[in-house]
Protein backbone atom coordinates (compact mmCIF):
# COMPACT_ATOMS: atom_id res chain seq x y z
CA UNK A 1 0.00 0.00 0.00
CA UNK A 2 1.13 3.60 -0.58
CA UNK A 3 2.77 5.12 2.53
CA UNK A 4 0.33 8.08 2.71
CA UNK A 5 -2.62 5.67 2.81
CA UNK A 6 -0.97 3.62 5.54
CA UNK A 7 -0.24 6.83 7.46
CA UNK A 8 -3.94 7.70 7.28
CA UNK A 9 -4.94 4.22 8.46
CA UNK A 10 -2.40 4.48 11.27
CA UNK A 11 -4.01 7.73 12.47
CA UNK A 12 -7.45 6.08 12.32
CA UNK A 13 -6.14 3.10 14.28
CA UNK A 14 -4.63 5.36 16.95
CA UNK A 15 -7.95 7.18 17.28
CA UNK A 16 -9.69 3.81 17.62
CA UNK A 17 -7.41 2.81 20.50
CA UNK A 18 -8.26 6.02 22.35
CA UNK A 19 -11.98 5.40 21.79
CA UNK A 20 -11.71 1.86 23.17
CA UNK A 21 -9.76 3.09 26.19
CA UNK A 22 -11.90 6.12 27.03
CA UNK A 23 -12.97 6.49 30.64
CA UNK A 24 -15.65 9.12 31.10
CA UNK A 25 -15.43 8.86 34.87
CA UNK A 26 -11.74 9.84 35.06
CA UNK A 27 -10.99 13.55 35.04
CA UNK A 28 -7.23 14.16 35.32
CA UNK A 29 -6.19 17.79 35.04
CA UNK A 30 -5.22 19.51 31.80
CA UNK A 31 -1.72 19.92 33.29
CA UNK A 32 -1.14 16.22 32.59
CA UNK A 33 -0.33 17.16 29.01
CA UNK A 34 2.94 18.69 30.26
CA UNK A 35 4.53 15.38 31.42
CA UNK A 36 2.93 13.64 28.45
CA UNK A 37 4.74 16.00 26.06
CA UNK A 38 8.00 15.64 28.03
CA UNK A 39 7.81 11.85 27.93
CA UNK A 40 6.76 11.81 24.26
CA UNK A 41 9.86 13.78 23.26
CA UNK A 42 12.25 11.79 25.44
CA UNK A 43 10.85 8.46 24.23
CA UNK A 44 11.21 9.39 20.59
CA UNK A 45 13.32 12.23 19.20
CA UNK A 46 13.86 15.95 19.92
CA UNK A 47 11.43 18.53 18.57
CA UNK A 48 14.02 19.75 16.05
CA UNK A 49 14.27 16.28 14.51
CA UNK A 50 10.48 15.87 14.46
CA UNK A 51 10.30 19.12 12.48
CA UNK A 52 12.97 17.78 10.15
CA UNK A 53 11.03 14.53 9.73
CA UNK A 54 8.07 16.57 8.47
CA UNK A 55 10.23 18.42 5.96
CA UNK A 56 11.13 21.53 7.97
CA UNK A 57 14.91 21.64 7.60
CA UNK A 58 17.44 23.80 9.39
CA UNK A 59 16.28 23.27 12.98
CA UNK A 60 18.59 20.41 13.98
CA UNK A 61 22.32 20.50 14.71
CA UNK A 62 24.90 18.26 13.04
CA UNK A 63 25.92 15.25 15.11
CA UNK A 64 29.40 16.29 16.27
CA UNK A 65 31.08 16.78 19.64
CA UNK A 66 30.01 20.42 19.47
CA UNK A 67 26.32 19.49 19.60
CA UNK A 68 26.69 18.59 23.28
CA UNK A 69 27.92 22.13 23.98
CA UNK A 70 25.68 24.21 21.72
CA UNK A 71 22.55 22.06 21.31
CA UNK A 72 19.52 23.06 19.27
CA UNK A 73 17.77 26.38 20.07
CA UNK A 74 14.42 24.84 19.15
CA UNK A 75 14.90 21.97 21.60
CA UNK A 76 16.09 24.37 24.30
CA UNK A 77 12.93 26.46 23.92
CA UNK A 78 10.68 23.37 23.98
CA UNK A 79 12.24 21.89 27.12
CA UNK A 80 12.37 25.27 28.88
CA UNK A 81 8.70 25.87 28.18
CA UNK A 82 7.70 22.47 29.57
CA UNK A 83 9.95 22.84 32.61
CA UNK A 84 8.58 26.29 33.48
CA UNK A 85 5.01 25.09 32.94
CA UNK A 86 5.67 22.14 35.26
CA UNK A 87 7.06 24.41 37.96
CA UNK A 88 4.03 26.69 37.72
CA UNK A 89 1.71 23.70 38.20
CA UNK A 90 3.64 22.54 41.26
CA UNK A 91 3.57 26.02 42.80
CA UNK A 92 -0.23 25.81 42.71
CA UNK A 93 -0.17 22.31 44.23
CA UNK A 94 1.90 23.01 47.33
CA UNK A 95 -0.59 21.23 49.58
CA UNK A 96 -0.39 17.99 47.59
CA UNK A 97 3.38 18.34 47.17
CA UNK A 98 4.38 18.68 50.84
CA UNK A 99 3.56 15.05 51.84
CA UNK A 100 5.92 13.80 49.11
CA UNK A 101 8.98 15.57 50.50
CA UNK A 102 9.53 12.91 53.15
CA UNK A 103 9.90 10.32 50.35
CA UNK A 104 12.14 12.60 48.30
CA UNK A 105 15.01 13.20 50.74
CA UNK A 106 17.55 10.80 49.10
CA UNK A 107 16.53 12.01 45.63
CA UNK A 108 16.87 15.68 46.61
CA UNK A 109 20.31 15.05 48.14
CA UNK A 110 21.39 13.32 44.92
CA UNK A 111 20.22 16.23 42.75
CA UNK A 112 21.77 18.79 45.10
CA UNK A 113 25.13 17.06 44.71
CA UNK A 114 24.59 17.03 40.94
CA UNK A 115 24.08 20.81 41.13
CA UNK A 116 27.24 21.20 43.20
CA UNK A 117 29.23 19.23 40.61
CA UNK A 118 28.54 21.97 38.06
CA UNK A 119 31.29 23.98 39.79
CA UNK A 120 34.07 21.64 38.60
CA UNK A 121 32.64 20.78 35.17
CA UNK A 122 34.71 21.74 32.10
CA UNK A 123 31.69 23.61 30.73
CA UNK A 124 29.63 24.82 33.72
CA UNK A 125 26.92 26.44 31.60
CA UNK A 126 26.39 23.21 29.65
CA UNK A 127 26.33 21.20 32.90
CA UNK A 128 23.78 23.65 34.32
CA UNK A 129 21.54 23.16 31.26
CA UNK A 130 21.82 19.40 31.68
CA UNK A 131 20.95 19.70 35.37
CA UNK A 132 17.84 21.71 34.51
CA UNK A 133 16.73 18.89 32.24
CA UNK A 134 17.49 16.36 34.96
CA UNK A 135 15.36 18.34 37.40
CA UNK A 136 12.69 18.41 34.69
CA UNK A 137 12.35 14.62 34.99
CA UNK A 138 11.57 14.98 38.69
CA UNK A 139 9.18 17.87 38.07
CA UNK A 140 7.19 15.83 35.55
CA UNK A 141 6.95 12.91 37.98
CA UNK A 142 5.62 15.26 40.66
CA UNK A 143 3.05 16.76 38.27
CA UNK A 144 1.62 13.27 37.78
CA UNK A 145 1.70 12.37 41.48
CA UNK A 146 0.04 15.63 42.59
CA UNK A 147 -2.77 15.40 40.05
CA UNK A 148 -6.28 15.53 41.63
CA UNK A 149 -6.72 11.96 40.32
CA UNK A 150 -3.17 10.56 40.36
CA UNK A 151 -4.10 6.95 39.56
CA UNK A 152 -6.15 8.00 36.53
CA UNK A 153 -3.41 10.45 35.50
CA UNK A 154 -0.79 7.70 35.64
CA UNK A 155 -2.91 5.44 33.42
CA UNK A 156 -3.52 8.30 30.99
CA UNK A 157 0.23 8.88 30.62
CA UNK A 158 0.60 5.34 29.30
CA UNK A 159 -2.29 5.62 26.85
CA UNK A 160 -1.53 9.13 25.56
CA UNK A 161 2.11 8.33 24.86
CA UNK A 162 2.04 4.60 24.12
CA UNK A 163 -1.01 4.63 21.83
CA UNK A 164 0.85 7.08 19.58
CA UNK A 165 4.50 6.01 19.70
CA UNK A 166 4.00 2.26 19.27
CA UNK A 167 1.84 2.40 16.08
CA UNK A 168 3.99 5.21 14.67
CA UNK A 169 7.11 3.09 15.16
CA UNK A 170 5.59 0.28 13.11
CA UNK A 171 4.56 2.78 10.43
CA UNK A 172 8.06 4.25 10.24
CA UNK A 173 9.77 0.86 10.10
CA UNK A 174 7.55 -0.64 7.40
CA UNK A 175 6.59 2.34 5.24
CA UNK A 176 9.00 5.20 6.01
CA UNK A 177 12.41 3.49 6.22
CA UNK A 178 14.30 6.79 6.11
CA UNK A 179 12.71 7.59 9.48
CA UNK A 180 12.47 4.17 11.10
CA UNK A 181 15.58 2.32 9.93
CA UNK A 182 19.32 2.87 9.75
CA UNK A 183 22.44 0.92 8.91
CA UNK A 184 25.49 -0.08 10.92
CA UNK A 185 29.01 0.58 9.58
CA UNK A 186 29.06 -3.09 8.53
CA UNK A 187 25.86 -2.68 6.52
CA UNK A 188 23.39 -4.39 8.85
CA UNK A 189 19.88 -2.95 9.09
CA UNK A 190 18.75 -1.75 12.50
CA UNK A 191 15.21 -0.73 13.38
CA UNK A 192 14.59 2.32 15.52
CA UNK A 193 10.97 3.34 14.81
CA UNK A 194 10.19 6.77 16.26
CA UNK A 195 13.46 6.71 18.25
CA UNK A 196 16.95 7.52 17.01
CA UNK A 197 18.50 4.14 17.75
CA UNK A 198 17.44 0.56 18.36
CA UNK A 199 18.28 0.56 22.08
CA UNK A 200 15.94 3.50 22.67
CA UNK A 201 13.20 1.67 20.77
CA UNK A 202 13.88 -1.31 23.04
CA UNK A 203 13.45 0.90 26.13
CA UNK A 204 10.15 2.27 24.78
CA UNK A 205 8.90 -1.30 24.30
CA UNK A 206 10.16 -2.30 27.76
CA UNK A 207 8.30 0.56 29.48
CA UNK A 208 5.03 0.44 27.58
CA UNK A 209 5.10 -3.34 27.31
CA UNK A 210 5.13 -3.54 31.11
CA UNK A 211 2.51 -0.80 31.37
CA UNK A 212 0.04 -2.35 28.97
CA UNK A 213 0.64 -5.84 30.33
CA UNK A 214 -0.18 -4.40 33.76
CA UNK A 215 -3.38 -2.81 32.48
CA UNK A 216 -4.44 -5.88 30.48
CA UNK A 217 -3.96 -8.14 33.49
CA UNK A 218 -5.82 -5.79 35.83
CA UNK A 219 -8.84 -5.53 33.51
CA UNK A 220 -8.83 -9.27 32.77
CA UNK A 221 -8.95 -10.11 36.50
CA UNK A 222 -11.75 -7.62 37.22
CA UNK A 223 -14.93 -9.17 35.82
CA UNK A 224 -17.03 -6.20 36.95
CA UNK A 225 -15.08 -3.42 35.21
CA UNK A 226 -17.13 -1.34 32.77
CA UNK A 227 -16.47 -1.81 29.04
CA UNK A 228 -14.23 -4.77 29.81
CA UNK A 229 -14.22 -6.17 26.26
CA UNK A 230 -13.25 -2.83 24.70
CA UNK A 231 -10.43 -2.31 27.17
CA UNK A 232 -9.05 -5.82 26.70
CA UNK A 233 -9.17 -5.31 22.93
CA UNK A 234 -7.24 -2.03 23.12
CA UNK A 235 -4.60 -3.34 25.52
CA UNK A 236 -4.29 -6.64 23.68
CA UNK A 237 -3.69 -4.92 20.32
CA UNK A 238 -1.14 -2.44 21.64
CA UNK A 239 0.63 -5.15 23.66
CA UNK A 240 0.97 -7.33 20.55
CA UNK A 241 2.40 -4.36 18.62
CA UNK A 242 4.85 -3.68 21.42
CA UNK A 243 6.10 -7.27 21.53
CA UNK A 244 6.65 -7.23 17.75
CA UNK A 245 8.63 -4.01 18.00
CA UNK A 246 10.65 -5.39 20.91
CA UNK A 247 11.69 -8.32 18.76
CA UNK A 248 12.52 -6.04 15.83
CA UNK A 249 14.65 -3.77 18.01
CA UNK A 250 16.97 -6.70 18.77
CA UNK A 251 17.94 -4.94 22.00
CA UNK A 252 18.86 -7.89 24.17
CA UNK A 253 19.13 -5.76 27.31
CA UNK A 254 15.56 -4.52 26.93
CA UNK A 255 14.26 -7.96 25.94
CA UNK A 256 15.89 -9.63 28.96
CA UNK A 257 14.65 -6.90 31.31
CA UNK A 258 11.13 -7.16 29.90
CA UNK A 259 10.97 -10.93 30.42
CA UNK A 260 12.34 -10.66 33.95
CA UNK A 261 10.21 -7.64 34.97
CA UNK A 262 7.06 -9.17 33.45
CA UNK A 263 7.55 -12.32 35.48
CA UNK A 264 8.05 -10.20 38.60
CA UNK A 265 4.93 -8.14 37.82
CA UNK A 266 2.83 -11.31 37.65
CA UNK A 267 4.43 -13.00 40.65
CA UNK A 268 4.16 -9.92 42.87
CA UNK A 269 0.36 -10.14 42.70
CA UNK A 270 0.31 -13.67 44.04
CA UNK A 271 -1.00 -14.04 47.62
CA UNK A 272 2.19 -15.74 48.78
CA UNK A 273 4.15 -12.65 47.74
CA UNK A 274 1.80 -10.05 49.19
CA UNK A 275 1.47 -11.85 52.54
CA UNK A 276 5.16 -12.65 52.94
CA UNK A 277 7.55 -9.77 52.21
CA UNK A 278 10.52 -12.08 52.73
CA UNK A 279 9.53 -14.01 49.61
CA UNK A 280 9.49 -10.75 47.62
CA UNK A 281 12.98 -9.88 48.85
CA UNK A 282 14.28 -13.32 47.89
CA UNK A 283 12.81 -13.16 44.38
CA UNK A 284 14.13 -9.62 43.79
CA UNK A 285 17.59 -10.53 45.09
CA UNK A 286 17.64 -13.67 42.93
CA UNK A 287 16.77 -11.75 39.75
CA UNK A 288 19.31 -8.99 40.36
CA UNK A 289 21.97 -11.47 41.52
CA UNK A 290 21.49 -13.89 38.62
CA UNK A 291 21.75 -11.06 36.08
CA UNK A 292 24.91 -9.82 37.77
CA UNK A 293 26.45 -13.29 37.76
CA UNK A 294 25.54 -13.98 34.12
CA UNK A 295 27.10 -10.74 32.91
CA UNK A 296 30.20 -10.40 35.06
CA UNK A 297 31.05 -13.64 36.88
CA UNK A 298 30.19 -16.43 34.43
CA UNK A 299 33.72 -16.99 33.15
CA UNK A 300 32.57 -19.54 30.55
CA UNK A 301 30.12 -17.07 29.03
CA UNK A 302 27.58 -19.84 28.40
CA UNK A 303 24.62 -17.83 29.70
CA UNK A 304 25.44 -14.84 27.48
CA UNK A 305 26.01 -17.11 24.48
CA UNK A 306 22.63 -18.68 25.12
CA UNK A 307 21.07 -15.23 24.62
CA UNK A 308 22.75 -14.88 21.25
CA UNK A 309 25.50 -12.49 22.40
CA UNK A 310 29.26 -12.92 22.72
CA UNK A 311 31.12 -12.82 26.06
CA UNK A 312 32.34 -9.27 25.31
CA UNK A 313 28.68 -8.12 25.50
CA UNK A 314 28.80 -6.85 21.91
CA UNK A 315 31.96 -4.84 22.52
CA UNK A 316 30.90 -3.32 25.82
CA UNK A 317 33.91 -4.66 27.71
CA UNK A 318 36.14 -2.82 25.21
CA UNK A 319 34.19 0.39 25.84
CA UNK A 320 34.58 0.03 29.62
CA UNK A 321 38.33 -0.44 29.28
CA UNK A 322 38.60 2.49 26.87
CA UNK A 323 36.74 5.10 28.95
CA UNK A 324 38.47 4.48 32.29
CA UNK A 325 41.77 6.20 31.30
CA UNK A 326 39.74 9.36 30.56
CA UNK A 327 38.08 9.43 33.99
CA UNK A 328 38.62 12.59 36.02
CA UNK A 329 38.83 12.86 39.78
CA UNK A 330 37.75 9.44 41.13
CA UNK A 331 36.00 11.02 44.11
CA UNK A 332 33.95 13.77 42.43
CA UNK A 333 34.06 12.95 38.70
CA UNK A 334 33.96 15.39 35.79
CA UNK A 335 30.67 17.13 36.64
CA UNK A 336 27.02 16.37 36.02
CA UNK A 337 26.52 14.86 32.54
CA UNK A 338 29.86 16.37 31.52
CA UNK A 339 32.08 13.42 30.60
CA UNK A 340 30.90 13.32 26.98
CA UNK A 341 31.35 17.05 26.40
CA UNK A 342 34.00 19.13 24.64
CA UNK A 343 37.63 18.23 24.10
CA UNK A 344 37.49 15.06 26.20
CA UNK A 345 35.05 13.32 23.88
CA UNK A 346 36.90 14.58 20.81
CA UNK A 347 40.12 13.11 22.15
CA UNK A 348 38.38 9.85 23.01
CA UNK A 349 37.02 9.55 19.48
CA UNK A 350 40.39 10.37 17.92
CA UNK A 351 42.15 7.67 19.96
CA UNK A 352 39.50 5.02 19.38
CA UNK A 353 38.67 4.31 15.78
CA UNK A 354 36.10 1.85 14.51
CA UNK A 355 32.98 1.06 16.54
CA UNK A 356 34.14 3.16 19.51
CA UNK A 357 34.34 6.30 17.41
CA UNK A 358 31.18 8.37 17.89
CA UNK A 359 29.83 6.66 21.01
CA UNK A 360 28.38 8.96 23.69
CA UNK A 361 27.83 6.63 26.64
CA UNK A 362 29.79 4.05 28.62
CA UNK A 363 27.07 1.36 28.20
CA UNK A 364 27.00 0.84 31.95
CA UNK A 365 24.93 3.15 34.10
CA UNK A 366 27.08 2.74 37.21
CA UNK A 367 30.32 3.38 35.30
CA UNK A 368 28.69 6.35 33.55
CA UNK A 369 27.71 7.81 36.91
CA UNK A 370 31.25 7.28 38.22
CA UNK A 371 32.69 9.14 35.23
CA UNK A 372 30.35 12.09 35.78
CA UNK A 373 29.98 12.26 39.57
CA UNK A 374 32.73 10.04 40.99
CA UNK A 375 32.38 7.68 43.93
CA UNK A 376 30.33 10.24 45.83
CA UNK A 377 27.70 10.21 43.07
CA UNK A 378 27.66 6.40 43.03
CA UNK A 379 27.19 6.34 46.82
CA UNK A 380 24.33 8.85 46.65
CA UNK A 381 22.64 6.82 43.92
CA UNK A 382 23.01 3.77 46.14
CA UNK A 383 21.22 5.79 48.82
CA UNK A 384 18.36 6.48 46.39
CA UNK A 385 18.09 2.77 45.56
CA UNK A 386 18.38 1.51 49.14
CA UNK A 387 16.07 4.22 50.48
CA UNK A 388 13.58 3.75 47.66
CA UNK A 389 13.19 -0.02 47.91
CA UNK A 390 11.20 0.03 51.20
CA UNK A 391 8.85 2.59 49.64
CA UNK A 392 8.32 0.32 46.63
CA UNK A 393 7.56 -2.59 48.96
CA UNK A 394 5.21 -0.40 51.03
CA UNK A 395 3.24 0.42 47.87
CA UNK A 396 3.14 -3.28 46.99
CA UNK A 397 1.68 -4.15 50.39
CA UNK A 398 -0.87 -1.32 50.27
CA UNK A 399 -1.98 -2.02 46.69
CA UNK A 400 -0.48 -5.16 45.07
CA UNK A 401 -1.74 -4.13 41.63
CA UNK A 402 0.00 -0.75 41.57
CA UNK A 403 2.94 -1.94 43.65
CA UNK A 404 3.73 -4.81 41.29
CA UNK A 405 4.32 -2.40 38.42
CA UNK A 406 6.48 -0.16 40.60
CA UNK A 407 8.58 -3.16 41.66
CA UNK A 408 8.95 -4.23 38.02
CA UNK A 409 10.23 -0.78 37.00
CA UNK A 410 12.54 -0.64 40.02
CA UNK A 411 14.25 -3.95 39.25
CA UNK A 412 14.29 -3.32 35.49
CA UNK A 413 16.20 -0.05 35.97
CA UNK A 414 18.79 -1.67 38.24
CA UNK A 415 19.47 -4.56 35.84
CA UNK A 416 19.23 -2.43 32.68
CA UNK A 417 22.15 -0.33 33.86
CA UNK A 418 24.46 -3.33 33.88
CA UNK A 419 24.94 -2.92 30.12
CA UNK A 420 23.37 0.46 29.28
CA UNK A 421 23.57 3.96 30.75
CA UNK A 422 20.13 4.57 32.23
CA UNK A 423 20.79 6.78 35.29
CA UNK A 424 20.82 9.93 33.22
CA UNK A 425 18.75 12.98 32.43
CA UNK A 426 15.62 12.57 30.32
CA UNK A 427 16.06 8.80 30.06
CA UNK A 428 12.56 7.24 30.00
CA UNK A 429 13.29 4.29 32.29
CA UNK A 430 14.93 6.64 34.84
CA UNK A 431 11.71 8.71 34.89
CA UNK A 432 9.62 5.62 35.68
CA UNK A 433 12.19 4.53 38.26
CA UNK A 434 11.62 7.85 40.06
CA UNK A 435 7.87 7.23 39.85
CA UNK A 436 8.34 3.80 41.40
CA UNK A 437 10.51 5.12 44.23
CA UNK A 438 8.04 7.90 45.06
CA UNK A 439 5.11 5.48 44.82
CA UNK A 440 3.00 4.40 41.85
CA UNK A 441 -0.42 6.02 42.48
CA UNK A 442 -2.88 3.62 44.06
CA UNK A 443 -6.59 3.51 43.29
CA UNK A 444 -8.62 4.64 46.32
CA UNK A 445 -11.43 2.31 47.44
CA UNK A 446 -14.96 3.36 46.46
CA UNK A 447 -16.72 5.49 49.07
CA UNK A 448 -20.16 4.64 50.34
CA UNK A 449 -22.71 7.49 50.28
CA UNK A 450 -23.31 9.00 53.70
CA UNK A 451 -26.72 8.63 55.38
CA UNK A 452 -28.32 9.80 58.58
CA UNK A 453 -27.47 6.43 60.10
CA UNK A 454 -23.81 7.51 59.88
CA UNK A 455 -22.33 9.78 62.47
CA UNK A 456 -22.83 12.99 60.50
CA UNK A 457 -25.55 14.39 62.73
CA UNK A 458 -24.55 12.58 65.89
CA UNK A 459 -22.09 15.29 66.87
CA UNK A 460 -24.57 18.17 66.48
CA UNK A 461 -27.95 16.65 67.37
CA UNK A 462 -28.72 14.74 70.52
CA UNK A 463 -29.75 11.11 69.96
CA UNK A 464 -33.23 11.69 71.33
CA UNK A 465 -33.89 14.66 69.01
CA UNK A 466 -36.25 14.09 66.10
CA UNK A 467 -34.45 15.17 62.93
CA UNK A 468 -37.61 16.12 61.07
CA UNK A 469 -38.56 18.50 63.88
CA UNK A 470 -35.16 20.13 63.87
CA UNK A 471 -35.11 20.65 60.09
CA UNK A 472 -38.80 21.36 59.79
CA UNK A 473 -39.28 18.59 57.25
CA UNK A 474 -42.86 17.37 56.90
CA UNK A 475 -42.36 14.53 54.45
CA UNK A 476 -41.31 11.05 55.55
CA UNK A 477 -38.12 11.15 53.42
CA UNK A 478 -36.36 14.08 51.85
CA UNK A 479 -32.99 14.83 50.34
CA UNK A 480 -30.71 17.75 50.89
CA UNK A 481 -27.49 18.60 49.09
CA UNK A 482 -24.49 20.28 50.57
CA UNK A 483 -20.77 20.68 50.08
CA UNK A 484 -20.15 17.34 51.76
CA UNK A 485 -22.41 15.46 49.33
CA UNK A 486 -26.01 14.24 49.22
CA UNK A 487 -27.60 12.99 52.46
CA UNK A 488 -30.83 11.01 52.74
CA UNK A 489 -32.75 12.00 55.89
CA UNK A 490 -35.12 9.46 57.35
CA UNK A 491 -37.39 9.56 60.41
CA UNK A 492 -35.94 7.69 63.36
Amino acid sequence: MPPPLMAFLCVVGIAGLFVLDRDKGARPSKALWIPVAWLFINCSRPVSLWLEAFGLRGFSVARTAQIYIEGSPVDAVAFSFLLIAGFIVLVHRTQQLLPLFAKMVPILIFFLYCALSILWADHPLVAFKHWNKGIGDLVMVLVVLTDPEPAAAFRRVFSRVGFVLIPLSILFIKYYPSLGRSFTPLGFTVYSGVALQKNTLGVICLIFGLGFLWRFRAVYRDREVARRTQLLTAYGIILAMTLWLLRMSNSMTSISCFVMASALLVLANRPVMTRRPAVVHIVVAAMIGFSLFALFFDTSGDIIKGLGRNPTLTGRTAIWNAVLPFAGNPLIGTGYESFWVGKRVEEFWSRNEGVLNGITEAHNGYLELYLNLGWIGVALLAGVIVGGYPKVIATLRADPQAGSLGLAFFVAEIVYNYTEAGFRMMFPLWIFFLLAVLGIPTTPPPQEPSTIENDFFDDVIAPETDVDQVLGVASHEDTISGRSGNYVLRNR
